[in-house]
This record gives structure tokens, C-alpha cells and sequence, in this order.
């Protein structure tokens, strides 16, 4: 599409997708004082441009059937994103009934006649979980960011995956909409008691992120005389509640490898069955494989870099079938897992179409993070290093020899990786024609 001339007018009728150039384009059209183009990507988002060609970010929405809108900020102060993020913390609010009109105004006023304490002590939990996820996300990652706000979600989003066709609420959400002030241990106990009924897992992850954001509340002076260093998502009583994780022991025995590989290489998805197939060969996390790129396929070295949750990043070897596999993968975008259809151009984790693969083949309770577990499990059939096996999967050195004097290059990596994968593919009966001389990968 060719780019649009310095001096096309804008289509104020339908949203956009905001952009510098966009924003630049902008006109009030004649005979009016102002007018509003909509962001595509973030609703109630909107840029307000005056007849006097002044633009600024504003945020629109309805409250009790009136249109409420509050101006963020200057476009040329403004960054697109920094609108964006301002414009879902609004949004929070709204959710949870409260005017963000009003709300900043109560605040701005406790600071200026020093009333700061009473206008903490009515504020809802939603509005400082809105600040504490603004203060956090620069040193946060995108996915931990998203839990987090699914985590305080209303839910009521059209979704095609969800049994009711809505999203449903996110497991903290009833705690949102209480005032601050009242989110005591008592309470928290009875949440985490319901929770834990259904959805124990969830109900501890979600206890773990409450009693974090609850420890920043304290360190806050506006919040500190309400959350005191007592934190009370700490309590004893809350803890017991939970109840104590399991140890899960689901994993791929090696007799069971013919009949998961021949089940999992029949999935219709070509991207889901490779992905899932490489999950098991090299024991990384899902996450970690799923933010692969092409960038980090190194063919040269026969390495892939993967972005690891401990430490930033480690490069494993690209075995012969995996690189295979990624071949035969289209190459739709930067993601070597693309989809056509997701929203960030990756396949999110493809818990359902395991879980049929494992159906046919005959296997229970095997979970997508099981495979990982496999792998490990795998390998004590061979003669390997422990030290090379948590290496390869990301694992953190558990001794000072590991973690300060044994330094292993790829290339001893590769040795041991190659052979693991070779006795897996042979336990399965996986046949391939591996490429002489090594991995061959087009780019």
C-alpha cells in the first residue's frame, strides 16, 4: 500500500490505528471547533484536534448512560503508548464504578490541602492495582504484564474459545472492587478458601501476585497507613488455606514414545506438531519456545538462543531434527511458531490439541510442561551429565563448581544433545535423512 501524501485528510469516521504520521495528517474539519479520531487498537482511546490545530489524548467512554472524557495528555508529550497504557488504567476504573473524573480530582486535591489519608483509605483496590501494574510494567515482561491484568479483569470479552462465548472474570477480580482499607486477612482467607474448591493452582498464583502488589502498597507513602509491613496476604491462616502444591509427576515413559510421536505428528497443524515435538527434544519451557524467532536461529553454530526466565538468555544446540522440523515450518512473520490468526503472531500453547494427540495415543495426564519433565526424565536412560541436562533446559547451577568453574561451549553441548536426541527418535522409531555434514536450515 503506498503511504498516504503529507496533506490526505484523515477518516474520522471508522478507528485507526494510531501512528506519528497519522496523528500528523490530523485536521479539524471546517466549520467545527473539534473533533476526534479513534484508536483501532484501544477502545475509548481517542486524539482531539481544535480548530486552532491544537491535538491532545483523550480518553471517552460511557458511565450510567452519559458520556464521560478526560484529556491525558499532548500529543507531542504523549508517546502513542504511553496513551494507550493511561487510557486501560482509566478503563479499570470504569470497570469497578468508579468515575476516573472524579477519582483523580479526589486525589488531587488530598495532596493540595494535605488530606492525602483520607482519600487513600476510600480508594478501591483496583485503582492501586491499576498504579502498582504502571509501576511495575517497565520491569516486567509482556506475557507477566497480561496475567497480570487478566488476573483483575471483569471478563464479559466476546471470546470463541470460552464455553459461554464471554470471557469469564479474572480470579481477583471480586477482591477489585473493595476499598483498600478493607482487604484484611479475614478476607483474604475466605477468597482464597472459595477459590481454592475449584482451582487451587490458580488460587496460589494469584495469592502470590496479591501479596506482592500488597508489600508495594506498604512502601507507597500514599498507602502505607492502610498496608503496614504486616501484610496480610501473609498470614499464617491465609497460607494454610491454599493448601500445599502437589508434586506432579506427569511424564512420557520411553515405551510410550512410539504411540505420542506417531499421534503428535498427525496433528493437522504442521506449526502445533513441530512445536510440540521440539518442547520435548530440547526441555525448554513453553513459554521460552514460543517467543522464538528466526534471528535466533543460528545455522552457522547450530545454536538457538533462547530467552530464559533465569538468566536472560542461553543458547542451546540446534539438533538435526529440530532443525528438520523448523524447515519445513512457513515463515509468515519474525516467529518461527507463527500463526496466521493470532493477534502476536505466535501460537499461543497448544494445550488442547496435546491433549487429544495424548488421547489417541493412549496417555493420561500428560501436560504441556510434562514434556519438559519428560525430557529430564529421558535422559537417565543415558549416560549424561547432570550438569549438561540443566544446562540445556535452563536450569539454575545448584553448585558452586557449576556455577564458577565449569564452563561448557556449545560444541560440547551438541555432542550430548545429539545424542539424546538420536536414542528418543530411535525409542519412538522416528526415522529422517540427516543432512552430511551437519544441520541444513535455508534461510
Amino acid at each position: 500500500m503506498a503511504r498516504p501524501k503529507k496533506d490526505q485528510s484523515v477518516d474520522l469516521t471508522e478507528p485507526q490505528d494510531l501512528s506519528a504520521g497519522l496523528i500528523d495528517r490530523l485536521n479539524c474539519p471546517a466549520g467545527k471547533q473539534q473533533a476526534f479520531l479513534r484508536d483501532s487498537r484501544t477502545p475509548g482511546l481517542r486524539v482531539r484536534v481544535t480548530a486552532a490545530g491544537a491535538k491532545s489524548f483523550v480518553f471517552e467512554a460511557k458511565m450510567n448512560r452519559q458520556t464521560i472524557r478526560r484529556t491525558i495528555g499532548d500529543v507531542r508529550t504523549w508517546s502513542i503508548e504511553q496513551a494507550r497504557t493511561e487510557s486501560r488504567r482509566i478503563a479499570v476504573m470504569l470497570d469497578v464504578g468508579h468515575d476516573p473524573r472524579k477519582v483523580a480530582q479526589d486525589l488531587q486535591k488530598a495532596i493540595s490541602d494535605e488530606r492525602t489519608m483520607a482519600v487513600a483509605h476510600a480508594v478501591v483496590v483496583a485503582v492501586a492495582w491499576s498504579e502498582y501494574l504502571e509501576a511495575r510494567q517497565p520491569r516486567w515482561g509482556e506475557r507477566h504484564y497480561r496475567e497480570h491484568m487478566l488476573l483483575s479483569s471483569a471478563g464479559g470479552i466476546p471470546s470463541s474459545r470460552a464455553r459461554t462465548g464471554l470471557t469469564a472474570p479474572g480470579i481477583l477480580y471480586p477482591l477489585m472492587v473493595m476499598p483498600l482499607r478493607d482487604l484484611t486477612a479475614t478476607v483474604i482467607e475466605e477468597w482464597a478458601t472459595r477459590e481454592t474448591l475449584t482451582r487451587p493452582a490458580a488460587a496460589r498464583l494469584a495469592w502470590r501476585c496479591l501479596k506482592a502488589f500488597l508489600g508495594w502498597c506498604s512502601e507507597q507513602p500514599r498507602y502505607a497507613s492502610i498496608v503496614t509491613n504486616s501484610n496480610p496476604a501473609g498470614a499464617k491462616r491465609v497460607r494454610e488455606s491454599l493448601g500445599k502444591p502437589g508434586v506432579k509427576q506427569d511424564t512420557l515413559l520411553k515405551e510410550q514414545l512410539p504411540a505420542w510421536f506417531q499421534a503428535v505428528r498427525n496433528t493437522a497443524n504442521p506449526v502445533i506438531s513441530a512445536y510440540i515435538q521440539i518442547l520435548l527434544l530440547t526441555g525448554a519451557r513453553a513459554g521460552e519456545l514460543l517467543g522464538l524467532r528466526w534471528s535466533d536461529v543460528n545455522v552457522k553454530w547450530c545454536g538457538l538462543t533462547i530467552r530464559d526466565k533465569v538468566e536472560g538468555t542461553r543458547v542451546i544446540p540446534l539438533t538435526p531434527y529440530v532443525a528438520q522440523l523448523m524447515e519445513s515450518l512457513p515463515r509468515r512473520n519474525e516467529f518461527v511458531f507463527s500463526s496466521a490468526l493470532s493477534a502476536g503472531g505466535a501460537v499461543v500453547i497448544p494445550r488442547n490439541p496435546h491433549n487429544d494427540a495424548c488421547r489417541v495415543a493412549g496417555i493420561e495426564h500428560l501436560t504441556i510442561h510434562g514434556l519438559r519433565r519428560s525430557f529430564k526424565s529421558l535422559t537417565e536412560w543415558l549416560d549424561i551429565p547432570a550438569g549438561i541436562v540443566a544446562q540445556i533446559m535452563g536450569h539454575k547451577p545448584s553448585a558452586t563448581a557449576e556455577k564458577h568453574y565449569t564452563i561448557r561451549p556449545l560444541d560440547l553441548l551438541r555432542v550430548h544433545h545429539q545424542k539424546i536426541e538420536t536414542w528418543i527418535l530411535e525409542q519412538a522409531g522416528v526415522e529422517f535423512d540427516q543432512p552430511l555434514g551437519g544441520v541444513r536450515l535455508v534461510a
